[in-house]
């Protein structure tokens, strides 16, 4: 079923369209500061923590282009409890992929079915899976291209540049014109498994950032990074096409020209990928601060989503395999930055690196 935000009441007066962030983290709050400046009726639906750090200091968000938005704790709805999704006329998911089953459940046992649902995660199989969860509701796929910085005091800054993106479907031409009102339009596109599969070749590079300990424009700065960054693509590149999937270019380099866009050395690669290196000289990937905070990683729906689909070809991914066992180390309380040179040699053997 599609959504309408055209909601009257029974003295047939226009009530404002209700939105629920389901999953108040980084992306989750920056997206869902913008669209506050609507007419809409938001809610973030998220952990006590985050609603403390927001009654203390509010909701700031900026991006790039210097814009900025403030909102004083009093004019942020913020709830714990998931009854706040029955009133919701969309559902925007943001949680962590390793939460997507207890949203599903969450969005059945509380929202109506007439709910449009968007998820906005990383990996590319989140969608998929409320879609099985939730047969009766309208799931799109959604895709944020953009990092979102946590700065002192909560503060969240895009530090990069990019524009959402989401399948094509008719459920959404009502919600477009709002998003575009906050300044984030989205983006449709049909084919969108190539679009998902773009992007999370450009979060190959999440774990590549958390394990280097420094800020994503001082690690691409690092050609030995970089060259770690292009082994895993290439990996990932050669299973894709065993599997018959052209991912989308999301960058401004096709994803086939990115591992030598990367092994290129450091002036000719500021050069050539200027685009690339305009990055808020903070911002990390948020693989990084889940290490930092010691949560659970997303490196199983990133890096492990390419060795699942290697498994099912009857393949191995022995690169991102390797990766994945490096971050489940730094899980585990064995995290300590890696030297460029160190994790491309350890990259390179992964045989002999266990």
């Amino acid at each position: 079923m599609a959504s309408s935000i055209d909601n009257r009441d029974l003295a047939g007066n226009l009530n404002p369209p209700q939105i629920v962030v389901l999953g108040a983290g980084a992306i989750g709050c920056y997206i869902g500061a913008w669209l506050n400046t609507t007419i809409a009726q938001l809610t973030f639906l998220g952990r006590p923590s985050v609603e403390q750090r927001i009654r203390q200091h509010g909701l700031t968000a900026s991006d790039l282009n210097q814009r900025s938005v403030f909102f004083d704790s009093s004019k942020i709805s913020f709830a714990t409890n998931p009854e706040v999704l029955k009133s919701a006329d969309l559902i925007l998911v943001t949680v962590k992929s390793a939460d997507t089953p207890e949203a599903a459940r969450q969005i059945l046992r509380h929202a109506k079915p007439s709910a449009l649902v968007i998820s906005f995660q990383n990996g590319v199989g989140n969608a998929k899976l409320l879609k099985q969860q939730l047969p009766d509701m309208t799931i799109i796929s959604g895709m944020v291209p953009f990092n979102v910085a946590t700065l002192p005091e909560g503060r969240l800054h895009c530090a990069t540049e990019g524009q959402l993106c989401a399948e094509d479907h008719a459920a959404l031409s009502l919600w477009l014109p709002l998003f575009k009102a906050c300044g984030l339009p989205i983006q449709l596109h049909q084919q969108f498994e190539a679009i998902q599969w773009g992007k999370l070749i450009l979060n190959l590079n999440n774990s590549v950032n958390a394990l280097s300990g420094l800020p994503l424009k001082a690690q691409l700065s690092d050609r030995a990074y970089r060259q770690s960054l292009a082994l895993l693509i290439e990996e990932t590149l050669h299973i894709l096409k065993l599997a018959g999937i052209q991912p989308a270019k999301i960058s401004k380099a096709p994803p086939s020209l990115l591992p030598v866009l990367l092994r290129a050395p450091n002036f000719i690669f500021k050069r050539l990928a200027a685009g690339m290196l305009k990055i808020d000289e903070s911002a990390r990937s948020s693989m990084w601060e889940d290490l930092q905070m010691q949560r659970k990683t997303e490196v199983d729906y990133i890096n492990g989503a390419v060795i699942n689909l290697a498994h099912s070809l009857g393949q191995t991914a022995a690169i991102n395999s390797r990766m994945v066992a490096l971050i489940k180390s730094a899980e585990a309380g064995e995290y300590r930055p890696q030297d460029g040179r160190h994790l491309l040699s350890d990259l390179m053997h992964p045989q002999t690196s266990n």
